[in-house]
């Protein structure tokens, strides 16, 4: 992302000037916008047009429009987002009202206006507009038959390719059929990773699975890069890191994060920080309940004793409708800084992300034991509910 001009006063109202350069800076710009910001961009609009004679036709034009938002569509798999709202300044094509739909897109700049920038939302700018902050973790989970290929950018967790072949059972004194299956399956999955990973980019490729299937799959893949001379595979042959996982589905990949020779060689990327937080967090759920709260009136009341030293939160919740309800998110989470704790933003579009989300989408790990909130657990999450 390009931060092409910020203008904000000292209300903290102003709009700010970007150019999404990465397929992955569509997801910051859908965690920006919020209904009720005005949003101005260039698009096209299909207008009709009169001729002398009277006679009506229409044609598609390029203007730019500023549009006040009023639904967000966000396809994480293309990285396509479309806003919808109302046309705010009239020009020659598009009255004022008007409807509009505006498809932000890569290299294509848009100017974003905000009553109110509140924490939260600059400092996903800056991360935005770091150059450090990009994808270079890749990952194939697999098991026999079923693999995915995955990039694990800073803020999502992509599946790239499913490959799903049909392995024949081995049968006594006849293991052909299920060894060119297997073959076959492996072929596939080179295929996938040679097509979805860019190796210029990705530090590290994690081959996960149950039993020695991935030690088979990474001999067959070698062997055949030396036979074919595949120069990719081989030159980045150290980037490859075998570790467990209890099977080949997508979410298994949390696992395959947590395991230790994963996250000291990873221990530079926000994934592999979310994804210990989140380990640390249950760990401690186990062993000391009073240190683990979660649920966002108990983590208040926490956070009210000063005691929080990590802070776990989603950011879908600062994508809620209701502006006091974000406003109390955002007021969480300065708070938590403010008295020197760890504020850790989860994508709700990483595997750590959804488990967070189903924790309520806030926990805190707390820096001393706060018995007598332990026993408003149950009535704060029923009353969340």
């Amino acid at each position: 992302m390009r931060l092409v001009r910020k203008d904000l006063e000292k209300d903290n109202a102003g709009q700010v000037t970007l150019i999404p350069e990465e397929p992955e800076d569509m997801w910051h710009t859908y965690n920006l916008l919020q209904v009720g910001d005005s949003l101005r961009a260039s698009t096209i609009r299909k207008v009709q047009t009169e001729s002398a004679t009277g006679s009506v036709g229409s044609n598609r034009v390029r203007t730019t429009l500023t549009l006040c938002v009023e639904a967000i569509d966000f396809d994480s798999q293309a990285c396509q987002l479309r806003v919808k709202g109302t046309n705010i300044q009239e020009n020659e094509y598009v009255k004022m009202g008007a409807y509009h739909t505006i498809e932000l897109e890569p290299n294509r700049q848009f100017t974003l206006a905000k009553k109110q920038w509140d924490s939260v939302v600059l400092e996903r700018i800056e991360q935005a507009c770091d150059p450090a902050w990009s994808a270079d973790v890749a990952a194939v989970v697999m098991q026999e038959g079923l693999a995915h290929v995955c990039l694990v950018t800073p803020s999502m967790t992509l599946t790239r390719a499913k490959v799903e072949v049909n392995i024949p059972r081995k049968r006594k004194g006849n293991c052909s059929q299920h060894d060119r299956a297997l073959e076959r399956f492996y072929e596939q999955v080179v295929q996938a990773i040679q097509r979805h990973i860019n190796f210029e980019v990705v530090k590290c490729v994690l081959v996960a699975s149950p039993g020695f299937v991935r030690e088979q799959f990474c001999d067959y893949m070698f062997q055949q890069a030396v036979k074919t001379d595949n120069k990719l595979l081989l030159e980045n042959r150290s980037k490859f890191l075998q570790v467990h996982s209890s099977s080949g589905h997508k979410y298994a990949l949390k696992e395959a994060l947590c395991d230790p020779s994963v996250t000291s060689r990873l221990s530079d990327t926000k994934a592999a920080g979310e994804v210990k937080a989140l380990d640390d967090f249950y760990k401690m759920l186990q062993h000391e309940p009073d240190r683990a709260f979660y649920g966002l009136k108990h983590v208040e009341k926490a956070n009210e004793a000063m005691a929080i030293d990590t802070l776990l939160i989603s950011d879908e919740l600062f994508r809620h409708q209701d502006v006091a309800t974000r406003a109390r998110y955002v007021k969480l989470v300065d708070s938590v800084r403010e008295n020197m704790g760890t504020v850790r933003i989860f994508s709700s579009l990483h595997v750590s992300g959804e488990q967070l989300g189903q924790l309520t989408g806030v926990a805190a790990i707390l820096r001393f034991p706060v018995a007598e909130l332990s026993d408003q657990e149950d009535e704060s999450s029923s009353e969340e509910d």
